[in-house]
């Protein structure tokens, strides 16, 4: 499971980034005078894996997605933080100017056809382009029914804010992500969806709807250099506590894993998505990750 929107606009200041070819993080040039026959002398460069990228991340007000717009915009990329809630996004903003990264804000409700088209509008109007889509926004306020119990209008709100978000992101962004020549699309699924877990049938069947989806998209766009990969992660967040809690705060599900605790989104579940967002990952896609700390091991195909 993982965190649902949060929200809003800020503009910032965007500076000019370093040469995006180089992905290692450090180099050492060494500058000859070959008149001289001599070293003339050495510059040390620091560089980062996302250096001149564009990325754009949806739910990033909070949790995960919060995660991953700090970490991205500490490895170089210019991020447009999107959400719901204006201070949430306005704070996660703050946090990444204050750390002396590049970022805006922009609200958005992923379950609005015009929002998204606005946000990556926006995004592309800011940064002069698009090389990065992270879909992490869902609404966890109903993901739970049984099968027998489920509505279809239960059904169909969380594909509204699921599949169907995903998909108008991914069109809205297509073009921008093609013309970028290295695009990479990251989408958020879940184990729920993998192993079936009873009592969540319309959150379970959302989120295989979004791995099918990145399946096709892969087939699709790999001609067009755009890799699509899926990210099934557990982690610790105010969502999933408001989602496997009952009303007096004991859990209702509790993942037994191998490495018996909850992951960090910082640290367990953005370094995945800033894997797939870099060149270390340009031969992989239609592929699941599974940051889950061994929840379902060899069962994420």
């Amino acid at each position: 499971m993982f965190d649902a929107a949060s929200t809003s606009s800020a503009a910032i200041t965007l500076h000019p980034a370093a040469n995006p070819s180089d992905d290692r993080r450090h180099r050492h040039i060494e500058c000859h005078n070959a008149a001289k026959g001599q070293n003339h002398r050495h510059v040390e460069r620091t560089m980062h894996r996302l250096d001149g990228k564009t990325a754009l991340i949806t739910g990033a007000g909070r949790g995960i997605g919060r995660a991953i717009a700090k970490l991205f915009a500490a490895e170089g990329a210019q991020v447009a933080v999107t959400s719901r809630t204006r201070a949430n996004v306005d704070n996660v903003v703050a946090e990444i100017t204050a750390a002396g990264g590049n970022a805006i804000g922009i609200t958005c409700d992923v379950a609005c056809e015009q929002d998204v088209r606005d946000a990556i509008a926006g995004a592309v109007a800011s940064f002069g382009g698009l090389d990065i889509l992270v879909n992490n926004a869902f609404d966890l306020s109903t993901t739970q029914s049984s099968v027998l119990d489920l509505g279809v209008d239960q059904l169909l709100h969380q594909f509204h804010t699921g599949p169907i978000a995903c998909l108008r992101t991914m069109q809205a962004a297509y073009p921008h992500l093609k013309h970028s020549g290295a695009g990479r699309v990251i989408n958020f699924a879940s184990s729920v969806g993998v192993i079936g877990a009873a009592g969540f049938a319309p959150y379970a069947m959302a989120k295989e709807a979004i791995r099918a989806l990145s399946r096709v998209a892969a087939r699709e766009w790999g001609a067009d250099a755009i890799t699509v990969n899926n990210i099934l992660p557990i982690a610790q967040t105010d969502a999933y506590d408001a989602t496997t809690a009952d009303e007096s705060g004991a859990a209702t599900w509790v993942p037994n894993s191998p490495i018996a605790r909850l992951g960090s989104p910082d640290l367990d579940i953005a370094p995945v998505a800033l894997f797939l967002a870099s060149a270390d990952a340009r031969f992989m896609t239609g592929y699941s990750l599974t940051p889950d700390g061994g929840f379902i091991i060899d069962t994420a195909r």
